[in-house]
């Protein structure tokens, strides 16, 4: 018992500096694309000031958040719309390499209402 007590502290201790780490390497990185270009959103040129800057982002264009060089190759600076819009583009990219060619009407449903059909129209007759 006080080994899984000791096992859980450990742990709680290892998630709690991986998640100070990631901050710190967050605002680093968001730090320097913010000194290195310009408050505008990349995507919808829209401007930012000090009082919705929050409102900026910083996207990786490779989607590899530990991929930061100092050189800001990897980043563009995008507001939070065209951020979520630039992720949910990837998802579904993804979605459709996974579905093997079909349509992106068929991908998920599974159902195919009219499979039986000729079997159902035959017997009618």
């Amino acid at each position: 018992m006080i080994g899984t007590v000791n096992m859980n502290n450990r742990l709680d201790e290892i998630v709690a500096e991986s998640r100070k780490n990631a901050e710190t390497r967050g605002h680093s990185y968001r730090a320097m694309a913010l000194k290195m270009y310009p408050w505008i959103c990349a995507k919808c040129a829209r401007e930012f000031n000090r009082m919705n800057l929050q409102e900026l982002t910083v996207h990786h264009k490779d989607h590899n958040h530990d991929n930061n060089p100092a050189d800001g190759s990897n980043w563009e600076l995008l507001c939070l719309y065209c951020h979520d819009n630039e992720h949910r583009r990837q998802l579904e990219a993804a979605a459709s390499e996974n579905n093997d060619g079909a349509s992106s009407a068929d991908a998920g449903s599974g159902s195919k209402p009219f499979a039986n059909l000729k079997e159902l129209l035959g017997n009618s007759e």
